[in-house]
């Protein structure tokens, strides 16, 4: 699917700044509700490496389960993820306020046949803001949501290569790098040195109201 094949119909935005988030261990725990789940179906996850292919075994055995079974093991628990997932620390109370001042989209990096069940998992933990799932690349898509305003943007993260691809096409957007600290993202690719780690939720809220001061400050300064 295309970015043009997307349907950005139902995204209103305002005329203030935008923040972009991720969903999976940046809004809603992914990798510990992952590893529960993978338990009560007698699987363990090794974290040998930044990928879950590979990395998942029998609890029996030790085997090593085949790439096609945890691509529909992945599948199944996006599909119960309302029994398993639950909000990030700080994150309903932050994006609340942030809403206050900007308009909040959740772009999730997932098939969008499993929409219908993260928007009802979203919306019971008061997290009611706009929803998009896709699997495709997330540069253009900030891209045609947004490169016609003037208003500041930010996008938020925790695998580097969609901050690369968001950055690509935005140049004035702030990145923030969001992740959680699991033995499995301590093997998380780097992001690129001009793009800001966050170690929380309350250290993301600071830059991005820093973010928005330093925008408005821009649009102001024309009319002095």
């Amino acid at each position: 699917m295309s970015v043009t094949e997307l349907d950005l119909s139902q995204i209103r935005l305002g005329k203030r700044p935008l923040i972009v988030c991720d969903v999976d261990d940046v809004v809603l725990q992914f990798i510990d509700p992952f590893q529960h789940f993978l338990q009560s179906l007698g699987h363990e996850f090794l974290p040998r490496s930044f990928r879950l292919h590979g990395n998942i075994v029998s609890k029996a055995d030790g085997t090593e389960i085949e790439g096609q079974r945890v691509s529909r093991l992945i599948e199944d628990f996006f599909d119960a993820q309302e029994l398993w997932q639950t909000p990030v620390d700080r994150v309903v109370e932050t994006l609340g306020r942030l809403s206050k001042e900007a308009d909040i989209l959740f772009l999730t990096a997932m098939p969008p046949r499993f929409q219908d069940q993260r928007r009802r998992l979203l919306d019971s933990a008061g997290l009611l803001f706009p929803l998009l799932a896709s699997e495709q690349p997330k540069g253009p898509i900030v891209h045609a949501l947004h490169a016609s305003r003037s208003f500041p943007v930010v996008f938020i993260d925790d695998m580097a290569h969609n901050l690369h691809s968001v950055r690509e096409y935005m140049a004035d957007c702030l990145l923030i790098h969001l992740m959680p600290d699991s033995p499995v993202h301590r093997f998380a690719p780097a992001a690129a040195d001009d793009i800001t780690r966050a170690a929380d939720w309350g250290h993301a809220a600071e830059l991005i109201e820093a973010h928005f001061l330093s925008g408005a400050f821009h649009r102001a300064a024309p009319a002095a």
